[in-house]
């Protein structure tokens, strides 16, 4: 593969991944990284001669990828929101489904609190710190804490922090420990959610590669919210705002869950474009 120009090195890896059952587009997202071009400024270089560090490199990350490990994670970044996060194999990726749980919130807090009034906001599980890092840079007055088991995921979302120059606090610690004896205005989380016995038909780009204890959790991935529920109704002022992540099937249960707990709250689960469940929110009025 000598004395290549791009767009030979951009088929070569497109066939190359296509023949072991990849997305090809992976191939031009591997070659903008590695010029550090966006997808205009890589359309006009198609016919240019790929430099030999470039194509070495560029040949390895599609190798990479063609045995499984996800693009993000050999790139080491993921967009979100508009902004880029590092990502890692401590923490999982973020998702282009996970923005609607920002722009939910922010517009139930808009109406419960007004815009960007000063509010007292936690994230759990925050793994990249891609919510929490985000509801700080769209609500500045915020005062938001981060909190994740893992410390290597606390290390990166610090690091995502400090390059979008946003003011968190990241604790340690499982669910609610790390913000108990407080009160807040706004939950939100993200939690584990799959069920075990889910794995079986999911990618093995997602299982191999992706940390379990961020994608599952027992009781059929519903414990974390049914402990979310039965903790939160001594840690929240009034009005307050609870946002999640749920799984497709998981929003009657999950709405169940706040309802038990919060018998005069707004519930709503969300649906996407598919009219699966996607979140649920749960609004606490004075």
């Amino acid at each position: 593969m000598n004395n290549k120009t791009i767009f030979e090195a951009l088929s070569w890896a497109s066939s190359f991944l296509v023949a072991h059952g990849r997305d090809e587009n992976a191939a031009r997202l591997l070659m903008q990284h590695i010029l550090q071009i966006n997808y205009s400024g890589l359309m006009m270089r198609m016919h240019d001669e790929i430099l030999p560090a470039h194509l070495e490199q560029f040949k390895d990350y599609v190798e990479q990828h063609a045995k499984g490990r996800p693009v993000q994670y050999i790139t080491g970044v993921e967009e979100f929101y508009g902004r880029q996060f590092e990502v890692n194999e401590s923490v999982l990726i973020p998702r282009p489904e996970t923005e609607e749980l920002i722009v939910g919130a922010i517009e139930r807090m808009n109406k419960l609190f007004g815009q960007n009034a000063k509010v007292k906001i936690a994230d759990i599980g925050t793994g990249s710190g891609a919510i929490a890092v985000t509801m700080k840079c769209e609500w500045p007055n915020a005062v938001v804490t981060a909190t994740d088991i893992s410390n290597e995921a606390l290390q990166t979302a610090k690091k995502n922090a400090d390059k979008l120059d946003a003011a968190i606090d990241f604790r340690m610690g499982d669910l609610t420990k790390p913000i108990a004896n407080e009160k807040w205005d706004v939950i939100l989380s993200n939690p584990p959610y799959i069920a075990f016995d889910e794995a079986k038909e999911m990618s093995e780009v997602v299982l191999e590669h992706e940390p379990h204890t961020a994608l599952f959790a027992e009781e059929n991935g519903l414990i974390l919210y049914r402990k979310l529920a039965e903790k939160l109704p001594t840690l929240l002022n009034k009005p307050a705002l609870i946002g999640v992540e749920i799984g497709y099937t998981q929003g009657e249960a999950v709405a169940n869950f706040f309802k038990s707990s919060f018998p005069q709250a707004k519930i709503e689960i969300v649906k996407d474009i598919n009219k699966k469940n996607r979140l649920v929110f749960c609004e606490i009025h004075v």
